[in-house]
């Protein structure tokens, strides 16, 4: 039987709560485990943005979204990798066909990893470019055999030209592993490292082809998935993590509350009622964030289905609201853990703890640079015109 869009979101649920219980497991290492990746694979989630052509679903995005929010509520890292690794089958189906083959062709799971900051240099020669350095932050690279690594076009007196996107197999770079931090720490977020590779053209995709919605993969990806704006796309991805990361935190603090004695003042927590305001406050800006990110998402994907072109206004918008997500998502876990007592900061795999490390690790993300993106609504707002590739 031929599987469906709710057929792998009902598997991704069967299979949170053995992502949950190796949360812990996946922050001592450093990495999400194996098996969950492969367990991931076979509900089908990675195939959730993939072409049709390659054996993928080109799923409704909200699917993709509702999935991405279930991963994180069992296990922040988990969700956090699944999330990013799975949106890439999204971008390389708006590369060049030939390129695609190359990812696909042999082997359709094959996965993908990033690191999108043009943190390395790269320079034009005949038929593509060369490209060496070091990429940051490549969250799941240890579960991939090929990277989407960024790199700033500059014309011949080195002003910027453009953004683009360098794919580049296994083969051409080594992973340096680096990440230790406080927070997200099972995401495997090492380097990646490159010396001197050559890149061809049908290899590089810039962000203004992108945001035009002119891409070559277009030409065999007909789906209007493919016709969604990158930045949506991407942001929102980041954000739905966070969001889910907080919403398992929320159920992990109510659940503990029912029971949780106060040792200050000798009574059922449950019973205080600055508790229980906080706990109002924490699932309004939780549901706040969630119902934001999906209208968004869904007007978006509306609009695709249609063949039309979104406009700028709701391009705007859905980054208004991504980063407004990630910043109540935020909040709301600070507001729990002021009221979860001292022991919370004991070390020892506290979920919730390791929740509240997890969202400001990944508040620090470039697509949360809140100020960066309100601006950019102001200005549409007032009129003023944006030319910023993050829209």
């Amino acid at each position: 039987m031929c599987m469906r869009d709710d057929d792998v979101l009902a598997a991704v649920r069967e299979l949170a709560p053995v992502l949950r219980e190796r949360a812990a497991v996946s922050e001592e290492q450093r990495r999400v485990p194996d098996a969950s990746v492969k367990e991931l694979e076979q509900a089908g989630f990675f195939r959730l943005l993939q072409p049709r052509a390659y054996g993928g679903l080109a799923a409704d995005p909200a699917v993709f979204y509702a999935a991405v929010k279930e991963i994180a509520k069992a296990c922040g890292s988990t969700g956090w990798v699944a999330s990013i690794v799975g949106v890439h089958p999204w971008h390389v189906a708006l590369y060049d066909p030939r390129a695609q083959e190359e990812v696909w062709g042999e082997d359709s799971s094959t996965r993908i990893c990033s690191s999108y900051a043009p943190t390395g240099a790269v320079t034009p020669v005949d038929g593509g470019f060369r490209i060496s350095g070091r990429w940051h932050f490549s969250a799941g690279c240890d579960h991939a055999r090929w990277a989407l690594l960024g790199g700033l076009v500059t014309d011949g007196e080195g002003r910027p030209v453009d953004m683009r996107t360098f794919l580049v197999p296994c083969t051409d770079y080594r992973v340096d592993d680096v990440w230790d931090t406080v927070g997200l720490c099972g995401t495997g977020s090492n380097d990646i490292v490159v010396d001197d590779a050559f890149v061809p053209n049908h290899r590089i995709l810039g962000y203004g082809t992108m945001a035009a919605l002119t891409c070559p993969g277009h030409e065999v990806n007909a789906e209007p998935l493919y016709r969604l704006p990158y930045p949506a796309v991407f942001t929102t991805t980041i954000s739905t993590s966070i969001v889910g990361i907080a919403e398992g935190a929320y159920e992990d603090y109510i659940a503990a509350t029912r029971e949780r004695i106060g040792v200050s003042y000798g009574q059922k927590v449950a019973e205080d009622p600055f508790a229980q305001v906080r706990i109002a406050r924490a699932a309004c800006d939780i549901d706040a964030a969630w119902l934001q990110l999906t209208r968004n998402i869904a007007d978006l994907y509306a609009i695709a289905r249609s063949g039309e072109t979104p406009s700028i206004s709701l391009r705007a918008r859905a980054r208004r609201d991504q980063v407004i997500a990630t910043e109540r998502a935020v909040a709301a876990i600070d507001l729990l853990m002021e009221n979860a007592g001292g022991g919370i900061m004991r070390k020892g795999g506290n979920a919730l703890q390791r929740a509240w490390r997890d969202v400001h690790t990944g508040r620090g993300q470039a697509a949360n640079d809140v100020e960066r993106a309100l601006i950019l609504f102001g200005q549409d707002a007032l009129g003023i015109a944006i030319h910023d590739p993050m829209l």
